[in-house]
Formats: structure tokens, sequence, C-alpha cells
């Protein structure tokens, strides 16, 4: 591969904020959420790099043959590989198509395929475009990359009123939030240049067990549930993030809980099974999809205590990302954390995003 920037390259990254940021010279873009994805083209040669520097490439056949179509013979354009299902993104699908069995990628890039989404150009032919203003980059990104149906160049806007229209709307349609680029703005790997404004909210929820951390006996996350309809209580996704002296601390205050919890425990036949068949349900003992050595395993604790965590998104009926622990409920009953209490954005036809 013969190009002005070789893989790995850590993609630029965005620092969070609680409002849309207004000022003159901003560009204004969707945040779609699937995973991030620098792409090298020399040719037929191409890689798909990942945030964390490891190519996907083998993963996503159906992207390396559509970028191949869509863009320049030779250049580095930086963006997001997402799985559109009928009128929204699903996350839960495009974590799917991680999976080490060549027949299985191959049967999943057909069943559910995976577009690219594309926000900025790094390299062009020979040139560099690292040290050239975010505003000429995107026009130039504009101008050579073919839009198909499965390449798509980002919506972009100088409207700040535009760009708050896309927070409340675009969610909808699986898209988490909206991103703000400075029009001087170079491209920097692995700096926090960029800002986004993600959409915030908060649930009460069960705990109903805990993952010990990797770093010793500490508590690494909190296991959380949510009652359904039936009086099923189900794993919505974790919380974490917690200063070390706090993990010390949990394993005080979750120490009386852990006396015979597993008796009659509501998950206690799912220490070590997979993910369901239909992808909406993730058990705690489930594997890692992108580390197969990663301890999974949990502590069960008997579920009578509530904590209010702060969640970004829903995906199915779990959490998309790993929530924020707020405070304990005490004045919460268990029973009362249902998914009643969480909101539910309004439907968005995706197809109204991707063209802009």
């Amino acid at each position: 591969m013969d190009l002005p920037l070789l893989p790995p390259v850590k993609p630029m990254l965005a620092k969070a904020v609680t409002t849309l940021p207004v000022a003159d010279g901003l560009y204004y873009e969707p945040k779609w959420d699937g995973f991030r994805c620098i792409v090298f083209r020399d040719g037929d040669e191409v890689e798909l790099g990942s945030r964390n520097e490891r190519p996907m490439t083998r993963y996503f056949p159906e992207v390396v043959a559509a970028v191949k179509e869509a863009l320049p013979e030779r250049c580095v354009v930086d963006g997001e590989i997402v799985v559109p299902q009928g009128d929204r993104l699903h996350f839960e699908a495009l974590l799917q198509r991680i999976h080490p069995a060549e027949s299985r990628v191959n049967l999943l890039a057909e069943q559910t395929p995976a577009s690219f989404v594309a926000f900025d150009l790094l390299a062009l032919g020979d040139e560099s475009l690292v040290e050239t203003p975010f505003g000429q980059r995107q026009a130039r990104l504009r101008e050579v990359v073919t839009g198909t149906g499965s390449v798509h160049v980002t919506a972009i806007t100088q409207d700040p009123a535009t760009a708050q229209r896309w927070f409340q709307e675009f969610e909808g349609a699986g898209l988490d939030g909206v991103l703000a680029k400075p029009a001087d703005l170079p491209y920097g790997p692995d700096q926090r240049l960029m800002t986004k404004v993600k959409h915030v909210r908060t649930a009460d929820c069960v705990v109903a067990g805990f993952r010990w951390h990797k770093s010793g006996p500490v508590v690494g996350s909190l296991l959380l549930g949510l009652y359904d309809s039936d009086g099923g209580l189900q794993h919505i996704g974790v919380a974490a993030s917690f200063p070390m002296k706090r993990r010390a601390e949990l394993v005080r205050e979750l120490a009386p809980y852990r006396a015979g919890a597993l008796d009659g425990h509501p998950w206690q036949d799912w220490a070590n099974a997979q993910v369901n068949g239909d992808g909406e349900h993730r058990m705690p003992g489930a594997q890692s999809r992108w580390n197969a050595g990663k301890d999974l395993s949990w502590v069960p604790l008997r579920p009578e205590l509530v904590v209010e965590v702060k969640y970004d998104q829903l995906e199915g009926r779990r959490l998309r990302h790993t929530g924020h622990f707020l405070r304990w409920r005490p004045d919460r009953e268990p029973r009362s954390c249902t998914y009643d209490q969480l909101e539910v954005p309004v439907r968005y036809d995706l197809a109204e995003v991707f063209a802009g």
C-alpha cells in the first residue's frame, strides 16, 4: 500500500458538552453510532482501520467492495460503519458482525449488510490533508466520493437551528447526537478536538450482581436489571467507571447482599449462557465479542438494591453504552423499576438522514 498515510492511524476524537455550541465558523454533523472506521484505499487494496487500530477488513467484505466503487482510487477517508435495518440503524446487528468464522462473516454480510458513512478526507492521491482546514476537507470529500446505496457522505450544516433539529429528530433513526467542528480545524489523530452533544437520561435500576475489576478484589461494574411486563428481571447493561477508592467501598456496601443470592436468583441459569438468538437479551455471562479471553463471570446479589444511573440511549431492551452511577435509591422498591420509566424516541426515517 503506497499512501501518504498508512495504517494504523488513530481517529480524531470529540469531547462531550451538555449543550450545542454556537459560534462563527462551526460545522455541524449528525453523530453516527456505529464502528468508527478509517478506510485506506490504494487501488484494489483496501484496509478498514478501527479506533483501537485493529483492522476490521475481514468482518465487512461488502464494505470493502462498496468503497472500491465509491471512493477515489487512492485515498484515506474517516467515517463510520453502520447497519441500517428498516428505518433506523441497528447497533446490535452490527455487534453480531464481529465473528471469528469466515463462513459466518460471509453469511452475515448477506443477511445484515453494513454501510459506510464518510465524514472526513485525510489523504487523496499523494497529498496528505491532515493539516488542511476542515472546511476545505469536507468540501473536497463531497467532490470525490460517489454516493451509492452502501456508501454515504454525512449530512452537514452551519446552521445551529438545523443542528438542534437534527439532535432532536435523528435519535429516532438510531443516531445519538450531533458533532461540532471548527472550519479551520486540522485533523488531529487521537486528540479530542471536536465537540459532541449526546442525549442524556436517567433510570432507576435493580442491582442484581457485579463483576470484579481486572486489577484486583474491587468492584468493576454493577449488573443492572429492569422488570418487564411479565414480571421477569431483564439484564439491561452495566454501570461502571468508578474511581478506585469507590470500587473498594462498593465491595463493603454490596457484601450483605451476597449471602444466599443465587437461591432463586432470576439470573441463576445465565452464569455461562450465550446471547439469545434474538440478540435482544444480553446475559451477564455472555462471551465478549471483542476479547474472547475477557472474564465476564459475575457475582450474584439479592435483587434488593436500586440505583439511579445516567445513560444515553437504548438498543432494543438494553442500554446502548455503559451506564454511569449517580446514587443509591433506598426509597425505591425494586419491583417498581420497570421499562415503563424509559423514554422512547419518536421514530424517524433513516433515509431522510442519509439524504441530508
